[in-house]
């Protein structure tokens, strides 16, 4: 097997490699948000809600019945409408990042209407549609008060540093800051998607990547991220290469916009480079993996920009003098503040940009703890929605 096929399998499958996700906040944070907004284990005021409950690393989670949330101070409850299934999910579960306290709830891309508010909460209220990004930024601090939310230190995030979406309701923190509301001709199934997977992309391609039309973009790793980023590129009138080790992923990139395949068994690099006339613009890994991030850059052409989304094992090593000498571009794109979102949900809007089209399966709660299971052996083609 080609090393560059060998190294995607291992990503693809995220073997069991210890990585922290290296997050701006720290767990005892995220633990003591929960501990206001959780009850383990005993039903509060608000009744009982399920939930799907982590309690060892590794071993099958299960559905219980655990209290409903309450609204911090500046914070909402919501109804979960629907929420997607995300390789990080399997990471958080098989205790690959150090914010998560045992018990927890996964789940981290949701949708839903509100339920809840706390107090000092302007503008919102009961029934309100919304979602949010993944990154819940405290909008305070200075990153924040510069609009760079995705990297506030004071950070939040549902299902990895507090209890998150795989639950009939979810807390969030910093209301004002972090919701976003739904356009009614949006449902649910495809809000729940954007918090993560599609805004990350959207935000990497367009405003940090500065993806243009015409340009020859590569993406490695077709799952969600990647899936995600082949559509917008494609939107935006870039030429779109994917490249990954399953077929049925490379089918899904092609009918979402690549103009090219390449499978990741062959010689990726030679490929790239013959398909591109001697290099691509603009390259993006989407999975995470020092032998894609050596191959993407080997696959630029002078000048070019990499893009580094999916989250790294330590140890990666780069050519540095090839980034020096032929002018390359390393940016790293993590989330997109809520600020943002409006271009993104324009183009949806407009049908320019279609996420729903990622959707490929719909699941209850009682069949996450299998489709969790499932990503063990790789991640399926397409984007898997819980409606809880």
């Amino acid at each position: 097997m080609d090393p560059a096929c060998e190294h995607l399998v291992v990503a693809e499958r995220a073997m069991e490699e210890s990585r922290p996700r290296g997050r701006a906040t720290e767990g005892r944070r995220g633990a003591e948000y929960a501990g206001r907004v959780v009850g383990w284990a005993a039903v509060g005021e608000d009744g009982a809600m399920r939930a799907v409950v982590v309690e060892k690393f590794g071993v099958l989670p299960s559905v219980q019945d655990v209290a409903v949330p309450e609204a911090d101070p500046g914070g909402v409850v919501l109804r979960v409408e629907a929420t997607g299934l995300c390789r990080s999910d399997w990471h958080g579960w098989q205790g690959h990042d150090s914010d998560i306290v045992l018990p927890h709830v996964p789940g981290h891309e949701l949708a839903g209407t509100i339920a809840a508010v706390g107090d000092g909460v302007a503008g919102w209220k009961a029934g309100d549609r919304v979602t949010t990004p993944f990154i819940c930024a405290c909008g305070k601090c200075e990153q924040c008060l510069e609009g760079n939310h995705q990297v506030c230190p004071n950070q939040l995030q549902p299902g990895f540093n507090y209890w998150g979406s795989f639950a009939e309701h979810v807390a969030l923190p910093f209301a004002e800051v972090n919701l976003i509301r739904l356009p009614e001709t949006l449902d649910f199934d495809t809000a729940a998607g954007l918090g993560c997977r599609f805004a990350t992309s959207f935000r990497a391609v367009r405003q940090v990547g500065r993806v243009a039309a015409d340009e020859d973009v590569v993406i490695f790793g077709c799952g969600g991220v990647g899936l995600s980023a082949v559509m917008i590129a494609a939107a935006l009138g870039a030429r779109v290469i994917a490249v990954d080790t399953n077929p049925a992923a490379l089918e899904l990139a092609r009918s979402y916009g690549a103009a090219d395949t390449v499978q990741a068994s062959s010689d990726v690099v030679q490929e790239i480079l013959e398909l591109t006339g001697g290099g691509a613009r603009v390259t993006m890994d989407a999975l995470g993996s020092n032998a894609i991030v050596q191959d993407a850059l080997r696959s630029l052409r002078p000048r070019g920009r990499h893009l580094q989304v999916g989250l790294l094992p330590d140890g990666v090593q780069l050519d540095v003098s090839r980034l020096i000498g032929q002018e390359l571009e390393w940016l790293g794109s993590h989330g997109m503040p809520a600020h943002a979102y409006p271009e993104m949900l324009d183009l949806v809007a407009s049908g320019n940009l279609k996420p729903q089209d990622l959707i490929t399966r719909t699941i209850s709660l009682d069949e996450v703890p299998a489709a969790l299971d499932e990503l063990t052996a790789g991640s399926p083609a397409g984007v898997t929605v819980i409606r809880p």
